[in-house]
């Protein structure tokens, strides 16, 4: 199994070795801002499964091409496409100065929503687990993430592309995500205060990966942090910071593992081929499971991942001040 990780590591940098210039790069532009101003002193370059992290960098390639076939499945099934078309002759009437602004906020918004629900919606968050699997945040933490787990923002750019927004500003508007998520990873004290309702920083970004109860399902946003002081998941409190990251559940601590990890209970494709109706009838009704779940995320102000068989109804929205709130009812 060692020797297969290895391979695909291999090969995704022989596909890709832009990776071998990113790795280092990122290592001089962040590291010595995490030595010199650290969120958690004591924190080792050498932390526990700092390497994983490193082999989940160096296979950026090979999981990119994976990430981009099953997120146009994705994006076309999810058919976010239909309320692009039925904006797309108002997007149309927008100035053009003011067009790449509303871009910005309407990716954000449909991000916002997939990044959501891939934390409340328990088939989802199967996938988005492995990138919240690390219990220590730093330079090369965000690159943990399985591959498919990838094609969240794929609705989101189907979305604008079937609006009338230009492929090339939708492209960049992907990478940029990706980058700045990178950078939001990094164990730097920072707070950065007069910023936090305004563009999310790594002091928002922590909040958002910790292990704490008060915490857990918060602040989705990827730029702007206004949909989760509109839609009540915003958490920062004042006078405390996140001290455990991580995952509630087992999680294998080898890369294989963990990319088998969201299929763990699924039959084998021998059964399914002998099966076809029985596979055909249960993929249905997880579908239809899924639906329902997102359906509940999706009115639901205050997040937790919803119980099974759960009425769908709006409840108080949590308080969205930056004070701290361990005496709120929501904790």
């Amino acid at each position: 199994m060692r020797i297969a990780a290895l391979g695909g590591v291999a090969a995704s940098v022989a596909i890709d070795q832009t990776v071998l210039v990113v790795l280092p790069l990122l290592f001089v532009l962040v590291v010595p801002f995490e030595r010199l101003f650290p969120r958690h002193r004591g924190q080792s370059l050498r932390r526990p499964q700092a390497l994983l992290d490193v082999r989940y960098a160096l296979a950026t390639g090979l999981f990119g091409i994976a990430s981009l076939v099953f997120g146009l499945v994705i994006g076309i099934a999810s058919l976010a496409w239909l309320p692009g078309l039925a904006i797309r002759a108002l997007v149309g009437m927008i100035p053009a100065t003011m067009l790449p602004f509303v871009g910005i906020a309407l990716f954000d918004l449909s991000i916002y929503w997939a990044h959501r629900w891939s934390h409340e919606v328990p088939a989802l968050w199967r996938f988005h687990a492995v990138h919240h699997s690390t219990e220590q945040l730093d330079w090369v933490s965000g690159f943990r993430g399985h591959p498919f787990d990838g094609a969240v923002v794929a609705p989101a750019a189907v979305f604008l592309l079937a609006a009338g927004f230009d492929p090339a500003f939708t492209g960049v508007l992907a990478a940029v995500q990706i980058v700045t998520g990178l950078f939001l990873h990094a164990n730097v004290r920072w707070r950065w205060r007069p910023l936090h309702r305004v563009v999310i920083t790594p002091e928002f970004h922590h909040w958002h990966h910790a292990n704490e109860a008060e915490a857990i399902n918060s602040n989705y946003s990827v730029f702007l942090p206004v949909w989760d002081i509109v839609f009540g998941t915003y958490y920062m409190p004042g006078n405390k910071r996140p001290l455990r990251y991580g995952v509630s559940e087992p999680m294998p601590t080898t890369m294989l593992g963990q990319l088998r990890y969201p299929f763990e209970g699924v039959r084998s494709p021998r059964t399914m081929l002998r099966h076809p109706w029985w596979t055909v009838r249960a993929g249905l009704r997880s579908l239809r499971s899924v639906a329902l779940d997102i359906r509940r995320s999706t009115c639901r102000p205050r997040t937790r991942r919803p119980r099974p068989g759960e009425p769908c109804r709006w409840a108080a929205k949590r308080p969205h001040s930056d004070a701290d709130r361990s005496d709120s009812p929501w904790v």
